[in-house]
C-alpha cells in the first residue's frame, strides 16, 4: 500500500512541504510535531503517508499566528480539499479497510487512556490544597484534555471513512444482527501507517501530552515519574461513579422483579428494567461470536468491526451475554460503540449490565458514555428530566460530573441553564463541598449562575 499511497498522496505531500517551509520548525505546533515524531512528519511531507486532519489544522493555526488569520483561512480551503482527496485515494488501496479498522481500535484505546487520566487529574484538582498545586494540575489537565480531543476527532474521521467503504455482502450478516439494510456505524479518518496519528500511540508513552490547539502551544511540563499523559494515575484513583439505585452487589438484583420481561420496559418512568434473555438472544449471540471468529480467521477485520458495531445496537438484554462470550478486545470495541448510542439506549445497557452482576462493566460503559460533548449530555439530561425520568437523568449527570473539570461540567448547563444549573450544583454537593464550590465558581465565570 505504501507505494500506491506515494503516488496518490504526492500532491498533498507537496502542499504540506510548502506549508511546513513557511513555519518556524522549532516553534508552535510545528515544533511539537517535529520533536514528537520527526519520521512521521517526514513521511507525510514526502507524500508517503497522510496525517490526520487535526495535525494539518494545528499547522494552519501556526500559519495564522505568523501571517494573520485571513491568509490562513484562504489556505484552509485548499488544504482541506487536498487532504480529502489524499484520504480518498488511500482508502481505495487494497487492505485499507483492515488498516483503518486496526487504527480505530488503537485510537479508541488511546481515548480511553486519555479519559482515565483526565478523570484522575480532575479528581486531584478538586482536592488541591494550594494554588501552586492547582495550577500544575490545570496544566497537566489541559494536555490530557487535548489528547482526548484529538483521539475523539480521529475516531470520528475513521468512522466516517469506514462508513463510505463497501458494506459486507448480505450473506455475511448474522442472525439477529438487527434491521437488514441498516447503515453501519459511522467510521473515520486517522493517518497512514506510522504517521503522526499512529506515532502518537508510540510517543505518548514516553512524552507529555499537548494542550488543545485552541490554546497557545507551550512546552510540556515534565513529570517526576512517567509521562504527563499518565501523571496522577499512579498516585490516586478517581472516585468511583455511583449508579443511583444500584445496590453494592448487583447480582442480588436478579430474580422475580425481572422474570418474564420480554422487552425493555419503563419502571414508573424512572429507568429501564432489565429483561431476562430469551433463547433467541442466546442463539443470536452464539451465531455472532462464531461468525466473528470466522471473519478474524479470514483476515476480514473490517467486516468484523462492522459486526461488532451492529451488535452494539442490539437490545440491551444481550449485552451481558456478549460480555461473557467475546474476547476482551472485541468486548472493549463493542462497549465503546454502545457508549456512543443515544442516552436512553446507553442507560438501558448500563442498567442491564448492573442487574446481570457486572457492575464494573456498567461503570465503564456509563463513564465512556458520559465522555460525549458536554452540551450534548446536558441536552439529554434536560430531555430525560422533562420526560419524568429523573433517576436516569441524575445517573447521567452524576457520571458526567465525576469525569469532567468544573469548567467542562459548567458547559452541561448551556442547553437549559434554569433547569440544569440547580441539578448540577445539587449533584456536585453530593460528591463533596469542594466539587460544589469549584462548580459554582465555574458556572459564575460562564455567566450561568449569579
Amino acid at each position: 500500500m505504501a507505494e500506491q499511497l506515494t503516488a496518490v498522496a504526492g500532491e498533498f505531500g507537496v502542499y504540506l512541504d510548502g506549508l511546513l517551509s513557511r513555519l518556524d520548525q522549532n516553534a508552535g505546533w510545528c515544533g511539537i510535531f517535529w520533536h514528537r515524531d520527526p519520521e512521521g512528519i517526514r513521511a507525510c511531507r514526502e507524500g508517503r503517508e497522510v496525517p490526520p486532519w487535526d495535525v494539518v489544522d494545528a499547522l494552519l493555526r501556526d500559519l495564522a499566528a505568523t501571517y494573520g488569520t485571513e491568509p490562513a483561512l484562504a489556505e484552509r480551503e485548499r488544504a482541506r480539499a487536498l487532504h480529502t482527496a489524499a484520504l480518498g485515494a488511500y482508502d481505495a488501496c487494497p487492505g485499507a479497510q483492515d488498516t483503518l479498522t486496526r487504527r480505530l481500535r488503537a485510537t479508541l484505546r488511546e481515548r480511553h487512556d486519555a479519559e482515565e487520566r483526565e478523570a484522575a487529574l480532575a479528581h486531584r484538582l478538586a482536592g488541591a490544597r494550594t494554588e501552586g498545586e492547582a495550577e500544575a494540575l490545570r496544566v497537566d489537565l489541559a494536555w490530557a484534555r487535548d489528547s482526548r480531543h484529538r483521539a475523539t476527532a480521529r475516531i470520528a474521521e475513521l468512522r466516517d471513512r469506514l462508513s463510505r467503504m463497501p458494506r459486507p455482502e448480505p450473506a455475511a450478516r448474522v442472525p439477529g444482527q438487527g434491521v437488514p439494510g441498516r447503515a453501519s456505524h459511522p467510521a473515520a479518518s486517522a493517518l497512514a501507517p506510522d504517521g503522526p496519528a499512529e506515532a502518537a500511540a508510540r510517543t505518548r508513552r514516553r512524552t507529555e501530552g499537548r494542550p488543545a490547539a485552541e490554546s497557545t502551544p507551550a512546552k510540556p511540563r515534565r513529570r517526576r515519574r512517567g509521562s504527563a499523559r499518565f501523571a496522577g494515575l499512579d498516585d490516586e484513583t478517581p472516585a468511583p461513579l455511583v449508579l443511583p439505585g444500584t445496590q453494592p452487589d448487583a447480582s442480588d438484583l436478579r430474580g422475580a422483579r425481572f422474570a418474564g420481561a420480554e422487552a425493555e420496559a419503563e419502571t414508573d418512568g424512572q429507568g429501564t428494567a432489565a429483561p431476562v434473555p430469551h433463547p433467541d438472544d442466546h442463539r443470536a449471540v452464539a451465531h455472532a461470536v462464531e461468525h466473528l471468529a470466522a471473519l478474524r480467521a479470514a483476515g476480514r477485520s473490517g467486516e468484523a468491526y462492522t459486526l461488532l458495531a451492529e451488535a452494539a445496537r442490539w437490545p440491551a438484554v444481550r449485552l451481558p451475554l456478549l460480555a461473557d462470550a467475546l474476547t476482551h478486545a472485541d468486548w472493549t470495541t463493542l462497549r465503546w460503540e454502545a457508549a456512543a448510542l443515544p442516552p436512553e439506549q446507553l442507560l438501558a445497557g448500563v442498567a442491564v449490565l448492573a442487574e446481570a452482576g457486572r457492575p464494573d462493566e456498567a461503570h465503564r460503559l456509563l463513564r465512556e458514555g458520559a465522555a460525549r460533548p458536554p452540551e450534548e449530555t446536558g441536552a439529554a439530561v434536560a430531555r430525560l428530566e422533562a420526560e419524568g425520568r429523573t433517576r436516569d437523568a441524575r445517573t447521567l449527570l452524576d457520571a458526567s460530573l465525576r469525569t469532567r473539570t468544573p469548567e467542562d461540567t459548567a458547559r452541561l448547563a448551556a442547553p437549559d441553564p434554569d433547569r440544569l444549573a440547580p441539578l448540577l450544583l445539587q449533584a456536585a454537593r453530593q460528591v463533596s463541598e469542594d466539587h460544589h464550590r469549584a462548580l459554582l465558581h465555574a458556572l459564575r465565570a460562564a455567566g450561568i449562575a449569579p
